[in-house]
């Protein structure tokens, strides 16, 4: 009994849609075929008494059919969703989801600018952390007591980075008084090969460019003034940057794995296995970044100090001690260190050692760009050249020097964990649907099996 009420439901049904879907084609003849044009033959009606099917095939076939839409009545409006056309649609669904993210944007960077030194603090102790970390590993798997190991090496790396911003000072204040004599000594050498060169520079258009230098300058004495004023806060904000980083750093690295752990019950379910596989290799890609950096920063510095040392450039340890600084900026660093250093080759020695700087730099610079980076960054941190540009210069325009050496990490991060949730999904639905092709191919051998049909 229910098997033949479900096939006469089942018919009942099937015979409906079919005469809904004639009156519409009929409707539509109607309305849209002139007078002139004989109508079109009927389709053949199908038997009264069509031949029994399966109670499930029957209702299957019934499930999946979309519902027929009625045709609207002559001379009716459509629908106002209906008349818009698809691409308008797909460009207003595209473009309010656009506004979302940028609103969530623009709100997160002024979260961020608010705590701007926090953020800054944070993110340094991330990349200090990323460097000690390693050391921290070798010396706990050897024996040493976690949080002994933490302070040895926390402390260590901080005492050496003191020490080499106080020999830089050193060096500058034991040469400040002899580098301004050469200077000045190099400024009249080149005044007087400019009055000499083939330029037709002239000894007033130099009077002139002196004197538009100091105006300039005795208009911008309230800006210079008001900066003297406020170094006091720039050396409180200094200190606590320092605390911050030197705290955070001791933190993560006797603490890390549970902040991380405390970190993914922050995460929803749904996401936590992708974003907690993300973690690690975004970690890595942190660490290959910052100890590839330092390395490839401590060979350039070395080689050019050698080279500007043997060229008698004054304060050559101080330069090269700068030119490692910049090297944590993409790019830019090393084009401003390089700068600086054949600055001061030709203000102190001549044009002759300048050009010389000049070439040991592009020397030292495209060994560099093209054997050491590859060599020791590898596929881990590749970015492009102009992402590497694009970013270091919103970096700069954001937060600053700060903002421009964070920048690069960030986005090597940022593209590894992007690639990792995309070959994440692409695995996760590839083994949902290896899992939902057995399971229909049940139903269907179910379905066909007159065991199961009611």
């Amino acid at each position: 009994m229910p098997g033949w009420l479900g096939r006469l439901g089942a018919g009942l049904t099937d015979m409906s849609e079919r005469l809904d879907r004639r009156r519409a084609q009929v409707e539509r003849e109607q309305t849209a075929q002139p007078p002139d044009t004989p109508p079109e033959s009927p389709e053949p009606a199908e038997p009264d008494d069509p031949a029994p099917v399966p109670a499930a095939a029957v209702a299957a076939k019934a499930a999946a059919r979309p519902a027929a839409r009625p045709a609207p009545p002559a001379g009716a409006r459509p629908d106002p969703a209906e008349a818009v056309p698809w691409g308008v649609r797909v460009a207003a669904e595209a473009s309010w989801r656009l506004l979302v993210l940028a609103g969530t944007v623009w709100v997160l960077m002024r979260v961020i600018s608010a705590i701007q030194l926090v953020v800054f603090a944070f993110v340094i102790a991330l990349l200090v952390t990323a460097l000690l970390q390693p050391t921290v590993a070798r010396l706990t798997r050897r024996g040493v007591p976690r949080g002994l190991a933490t302070a040895l090496t926390a402390i260590s790396g901080f005492v050496v980075i003191g020490l080499m911003g106080w020999f830089v000072t050193w060096q500058v204040m034991e040469n400040i008084d002899s580098l301004s004599t050469q200077i000045q000594s190099g400024i009249d050498d080149l005044r007087n090969w400019l009055l000499k060169s083939p330029f037709h520079v002239t000894d007033k258009q130099i009077n002139q460019i002196a004197k538009n230098l100091r105006e300039a300058i005795g208009a911008n004495a309230d800006q210079i003034t008001s900066a003297g004023l406020e170094g006091v806060q720039v050396i409180v904000e200094t200190l606590t940057s320092i605390l911050l980083v030197f705290f955070s750093t001791l933190f993560l690295l006797y603490d890390g794995k549970r902040i991380w752990e405390w970190f993914l019950k922050l995460v929803p379910a749904a996401a936590r296995p992708g974003v907690a596989g993300a973690g690690p290799r975004a970690w890595r890609t942190l660490t290959a970044y910052v100890r590839g950096t330092v390395l490839v920063a401590l060979i350039d510095a070395t080689f050019i100090g050698i080279g500007i040392y043997f060229l008698n450039v004054p304060m050559a340890v101080p330069l090269a001690v700068f030119i490692f600084l910049f090297s944590f900026i993409p790019l830019v660093g090393a084009v401003a260190s390089g700068a600086l250093a054949v600055i001061v080759a030709l203000v102190t020695q001549g044009v002759f050692t300048a050009v010389m700087t000049l070439v040991v730099v592009l020397a030292v610079q495209q060994i560099e760009g093209h054997v050491l980076q590859p060599f020791i960054l590898g596929r881990a941190v590749r970015v492009h050249p102009l992402a590497v540009v694009l970013t270091v210069a919103a970096g700069g325009m954001v937060a600053g020097i700060g903002g421009a050496v964070v920048a690069v990490p960030l986005v090597a991060v940022a593209n590894t964990v992007v690639g990792y949730l995309r070959t994440y999904a692409e695995e996760l639905r590839q083994q949902k649907a290896a899992l939902a092709g057995p399971a229909d191919a049940v139903l269907e051998e179910n379905a066909e099996d007159p065991a199961h049909q009611g």
